[in-house]
């Protein structure tokens, strides 16, 4: 990203989580957390919480519409509601490394949807919104976002690259997109796939 410096808010209540907090995203000199003042609160590219500090996870209050919020919670959110909130958005679970965090918030700044697999999809009793695309194309998607080609992911799913072909160009369709970069980043702003 080079000179770029991503300003993030700390909306958290302990003065113990704020300073750990700081101290972990201090670690990528492209991140700097800025105070939650009046006048710098509206300079924030991304806001950083407790999930049990924010009053429900599509609260405004505090957050400048353009910045993306990140949740720190061991809970799954409410992805749905999380959609409707229009933003780029992510979940960590507490004890995610100072890695994650970074990669996180660098995801967010960009618009993109974040989080582990366990917290950003709700329960295996509720299907996942696949957007436009069918199961299949879900799972090739899925796989594209993992980097393998069309002969590891026919490989992968058991059927023909001729199949995987098939499914790509659909997907390409369906999502707007003309290559593979693209069309894995629609699949993240949309919720329906996680890295």
């Amino acid at each position: 990203m080079g000179d770029t410096v991503i300003r993030v808010l700390l909306n958290v209540s302990s003065p113990a989580l704020r300073a750990g907090l700081s101290a972990l995203l201090a670690s990528d000199d492209e991140i700097r957390v800025i105070n939650p003042s009046p006048e710098d609160i509206d300079e924030a590219d991304v806001v950083l919480t407790s999930a049990s500090y924010a009053s429900s996870p599509t609260d405004e209050a505090g957050v400048p519409p353009s910045a993306g919020i990140l949740f720190l919670s061991d809970d799954p959110l409410n992805v749905r509601e999380m959609r409707r909130a229009h933003r780029a958005w992510g979940v960590l679970p507490t004890d995610a490394s100072a890695e994650e965090l970074t990669a996180a918030v660098h995801a967010l700044s960009q618009g993109l949807i974040v989080g582990t697999a366990a917290l950003l999809f709700e329960s295996e009793d509720e299907p996942l919104e696949r957007g436009p695309l069918t199961e299949r194309e879900s799972e090739v998607l899925g796989l594209l976002a993992k980097g393998l080609a069309n002969k590891q992911i026919a490989a992968a799913l058991g059927i023909s690259e001729h199949t995987v072909k098939f499914h790509v160009s659909s997907i390409y369709t369906k999502l707007n997109v003309t290559n593979r970069a693209e069309a894995v980043s629609e699949g993240l702003r949309g919720g329906w796939i996680a890295l």
